[in-house]
């Protein structure tokens, strides 16, 4: 995950990689129906499952953007609601596609797994390591 928190001294190497995965989504929702792949059985299961995967992604790549920003894990998840509230709403426009709060929903549940795996990932090995991660705490003695 080191990626998600490198630096990144300019506007275009922050953003570019999240305005880049915004317009693959874009096109991707703007497939008509007919146009998208029928995994047969499961196929509302996949459908689903990229939905998932594709926010979860997308707010990794918008706590990049913000990571030098107040507040940025709140920025990011805000980030990414707006925009999958948004391609839900441009979804409505495409013949045979609808924008429904579920996948809304499913599009939010992805990001906040992804960000908690970031937060736990960047957390988690100072607390195993047996240094103290509060000041006058250690993990020795329960905090």
């Amino acid at each position: 995950m080191g990626w998600v928190f490198a630096k990144r001294s300019t506007w275009w190497g922050r953003w570019l990689p999240l305005l880049l995965a915004m317009g693959v989504i874009f096109f991707v929702s703007g497939q008509p129906s007919v146009e998208l792949p029928n995994f047969g059985l499961w196929d509302f299961g996949v459908k689903k499952l990229g939905h998932f995967l594709a926010y979860g992604a997308l707010n990794l790549l918008a706590l990049r953007a913000v990571l030098d920003g107040k507040r940025p894990y709140l920025m990011a998840l805000l980030i990414t609601l707006a925009y999958a509230m948004s391609d839900e709403f441009h979804q409505t426009f495409i013949p045979g596609r609808n924008g429904t709060p579920v996948d809304v929903i499913i599009d939010m549940l992805g990001a906040f797994t992804f960000l908690w795996l970031v937060y736990w990932r960047r957390w988690v090995p100072e607390a195993l390591s047996g240094q103290p991660v509060l000041e006058g705490a250690s993990v020795e003695d329960g905090g």
